[in-house]
């Protein structure tokens, strides 16, 4: 869900670039307490991950594809402060070398994605793995169905964009229809491969994983 240049007027793209900036900001300063010896190597790691993956499409339907988010995966893997990081400069760098999501709507991609992505993602985590057994296993489950979550709220995300300054005449409900079920589809792909990514790091490496760190120190509590 890479928004091309003219797809949104200048001071819509503008206003959400303040944002975005704003976000990225704050997420620096909040990275400085959470990267550590552990969070860095595995924030480059994953960067590259997410970079690469989200060149490659999936199919959801006839004529339609789609392709990772990794706002989820990247904060269940790194911290959310860093992931808004991360998801940035992914999305700054597909769009200068690739064209894929225009310079002028950067922000706009910034804040669905790197934001809004990001942090819904990551708050439906927590609550989710707050309901669900204190095991590697949950942790799993919470970041799928948190990834799930994540992609119809960047979409709303977008929507508002759209509603505030589209160059387009079709209606916001149009909009909202036509791409809504696509993304919920979309968002079962990001469940699986979110899924069978952060299994695989909890399978070799669970010490390296953000958002396993509390409930780890939660179980050696309980077995103490």
């Amino acid at each position: 869900m890479h928004i091309p240049d003219g797809f949104i007027d200048l001071p819509t793209s503008a206003a959400f670039a303040a944002l975005a900036a704003g976000g990225i900001a704050a997420s620096l300063k909040g990275a400085t307490k959470s990267l550590d010896e552990k969070t860095a190597p595995l924030a480059g790691l994953t960067a590259t991950f997410i970079f690469a993956v989200q060149m490659l499409n999936f199919p959801v339907a006839a004529g339609t594809s789609g392709h990772l988010f990794g706002s989820v995966l990247a904060a269940v893997l790194v911290g959310p402060y860093v992931a808004t990081l991360a998801l940035s400069v992914v999305l700054l760098l597909q769009a200068l070398l690739f064209a894929d999501g225009g310079l002028t709507a950067a922000g706009l991609n910034v804040f669905n994605l790197a934001l809004i992505g990001v942090w819904v993602g990551y708050g439906a985590f927590l609550l989710v793995k707050k309901v669900l057994p204190k095991n590697k296993p949950s942790i799993t489950t919470a970041a799928s169905i948190a990834a799930f979550i994540s992609v119809p709220a960047a979409v709303v995300g977008f929507l508002v964009q759209y509603a505030i300054g589209a160059n387009s005449t079709f209606s916001v409900t149009a909009v909202f229809t036509g791409m809504m079920g696509t993304h919920l589809l979309i968002g079962i792909g990001e469940a699986i491969i979110t899924a069978f990514a952060v299994t695989a790091v909890m399978a070799s490496r669970p010490d390296l994983v953000y958002g396993y760190r509390g409930a780890k120190q939660q179980l050696e509590i309980r077995k103490a």
